[in-house]
């Protein structure tokens, strides 16, 4: 459930939608901020990778 918790959250701020709620309850919950900073350069490398690809695909 912690592993969704970042993931969803770490979504939402990549995308500038996280309430300050969510923010807060994330802080407040979590000891560390590592696994958010973790999340959130697996979820870059992702999406450079996926766009990477795209445009293969399209100048191909």
């Amino acid at each position: 459930m912690f592993i969704w918790q970042v993931f969803t959250s770490t979504i939402a701020a990549f995308f500038g939608v996280q309430t300050e709620d969510n923010r807060q309850r994330d802080f407040k919950q979590s000891r560390s901020p590592l696994p958010f900073i973790f999340m959130g350069i697996a979820l870059a490398v992702l999406m450079v990778l996926s766009l990477i690809l795209i445009v293969k695909q399209v100048l191909s």
